[in-house]
Order: C-alpha cells, then sequence, then structure tokens
C-alpha cells in the first residue's frame, strides 16, 4: 500500500521512563481503503520516533469507526528489546514474533504426575521432582 493512502496521526504521546517506552494512541486515516496491515504500521511509526528495531514497537487495540475511513488503536514504543520482554505481556510478545509458546500440558497429564508425585515423601525425593519438572 502507497504511503499517501493513509496518514497516522499520534495523540496523547507519553514518555514513561519507568516501563522504557513512549506510549501514545494512534490514529489511522484511511478514505475509501481498508486499514493497512500491522506490519506496515509498525515500520512507519519505527520511522516516525525513531526506533532502531521494530520488534520493540507494539500496537494493539484497533477499532475501525462506523462507516471506516479511521481506525483508532494504541501504540507502546519501547527503547530497546530487553524493555519489551521485560514488560510486554506474553500474548502481544508472541504476536510480535518475540516471545515463546509455553508447552500446555494436558490437563488430565497433570492431575495424574500429581497424584504420582505425592507418594514420594522426603526432601531428598522432593528434589528429584522438582527436577524432574519442567520449568516455564
Amino acid at each position: 500500500m502507497a504511503d499517501s493512502s493513509y496518514t497516522i496521526r499520534t495523540r496523547k504521546l507519553m514518555t514513561n521512563r519507568l516501563l522504557m517506552r513512549k506510549q501514545m494512541i494512534v490514529d489511522i486515516i484511511h478514505p475509501q481503503k481498508p486499514c493497512p496491515s500491522r506490519a506496515t504500521l509498525t515500520e512507519k511509526v519505527a520511522t516516525m520516533f525513531k526506533a532502531n528495531d521494530t520488534k520493540c514497537i507494539s500496537l494493539f487495540g484497533f477499532r475501525t469507526a462506523f462507516g471506516g475511513g479511521k481506525t483508532t488503536g494504541f501504540c507502546l514504543v519501547y527503547d530497546n528489546l530487553a524493555a519489551f520482554l521485560k514488560f510486554e505481556p506474553r500474548h502481544r510478545q508472541i504476536r510480535n514474533s518475540v516471545g515463546k509458546h509455553r508447552e500446555i500440558v494436558p490437563r488430565q497429564q497433570r492431575k495424574e504426575r500429581k497424584n504420582r508425585d505425592k507418594k514420594f515423601t522426603g526432601t531428598k525425593n522432593r528434589k528429584a521432582i522438582r527436577a524432574s519438572k519442567p520449568t516455564p
């Protein structure tokens, strides 16, 4: 999509030093066209705010106005990838292709493991159980 087909405006820009980010509301004006993809918006915001890595930008919560033509959402631009990984929720990290999915053990297997572990007593056995469990 060409740059002239949509306009990005930011409102309520705030620099949050504690969380090492800039946070703002993003308005995308795209008359007679669908809203541009998140990837194109991320690249455009990265150039606007001189972000060195597009993976440090989180765009979410987009709502298109009735009748189209204008979409509003929220944007967080982190100073670096370490801050992004520390403060951003896991589901948004995964959405940005930075975080990893956690392996989910089925409920029945968790219950069986719990009941097997009940049979062990003593600190030595407890340490062995903890060592065998996968870390989250």
